[in-house]
C-alpha cells in the first residue's frame, strides 16, 4: 500500500471513530423518593395497652427492588430504572406500619425485632404488591399479616389476613407515582390498625 492510501484509510478510520452512528440519548437523572407515610394525627401510647412486637416484613416477587413498578395496560409489569423508592419497599413500608401502630394509641409500645421489652403480641407480615395499575389509574399496594399472641411457651394466632389499599394515580411521572403509592399504602394501614387493634 503506497503511502497516500495509508493516509487515506488512517484520515478514514480517525474520522469514523469521532461519530456514533447509534443516537445519542439525553442523560436522564436517577431519582429516588421516599417511602414514608405519617399519620395526619399521632396519639400518646396507651400503658395499659399490649406491646406489640412487628417482625420484619418480607417482600414479593421483584418488591425487594428500588424501582417503581407499573403495570401497563397489556398486563405487563415494568419496574422503572430512573425512579425508584430511597430504600427496599418491604423495609419502608415496616417502618410506616411501626410508626403508624405507635401512634394508634392502642399500644403501650411498638417495638422491633430486638427490642429487650418483652412483647405481648407478634406481627408478621409480607409485602404483596406496591404497583401503579396504568389500565385502572390507580395505585394498589397489598399486605398480608399475621398477628401471634404471646402465651407461655408457645404462640396463639389471632389475625390471619390480607388488606388491599387504592389510591387514583395523580399523573404518570415519578413524583405523581410515588405519591398515588405512598395514598395506597397509606389506606392498606388504616385497615390494619383496624383489624389488629380489634385482635387485641
Amino acid at each position: 500500500m503506497t503511502g497516500l492510501k495509508r493516509r487515506a484509510v488512517l484520515g478514514l478510520s480517525l474520522g469514523l471513530a469521532g461519530c456514533s452512528l447509534l443516537p445519542q440519548r439525553p442523560y436522564q437523572e436517577r431519582r429516588e423518593w421516599p417511602l414514608d407515610v405519617p399519620r395526619s394525627t399521632a396519639l400518646p401510647a396507651n400503658p395499659h395497652g399490649p406491646v406489640l412486637l412487628v417482625r420484619a416484613l418480607r417482600g414479593g416477587p421483584g418488591l425487594d427492588d428500588r424501582g417503581l413498578r407499573t403495570l401497563r395496560a397489556d398486563g405487563a409489569a415494568h419496574t422503572d430504572y430512573w425512579e425508584e423508592w430511597a430504600v427496599p419497599p418491604p423495609q419502608a413500608v415496616e417502618d410506616d406500619l411501626r410508626q403508624w401502630l405507635a401512634g394508634s394509641g392502642k399500644f403501650a409500645a411498638v417495638v422491633m425485632a430486638g427490642s429487650d421489652m418483652p412483647a405481648d403480641l407478634v406481627l408478621e407480615g409480607e409485602l404483596l404488591a406496591l404497583v401503579a395499575d396504568l389500565a385502572r389509574s390507580e395505585a394498589r399496594a397489598t399486605l398480608s399479616i399475621v398477628v401471634l399472641r404471646r402465651i407461655p411457651g408457645a404462640y396463639q394466632p389471632l389475625l390471619q389476613r390480607s388488606f388491599t389499599g387504592t389510591a387514583p394515580l395523580a399523573g404518570r411521572d415519578g413524583p405523581a407515582l410515588a405519591a398515588s403509592m405512598r395514598q395506597a399504602i397509606a389506606a392498606v394501614l388504616v385497615q390494619v390498625e383496624a383489624a389488629v387493634s380489634g385482635a387485641a
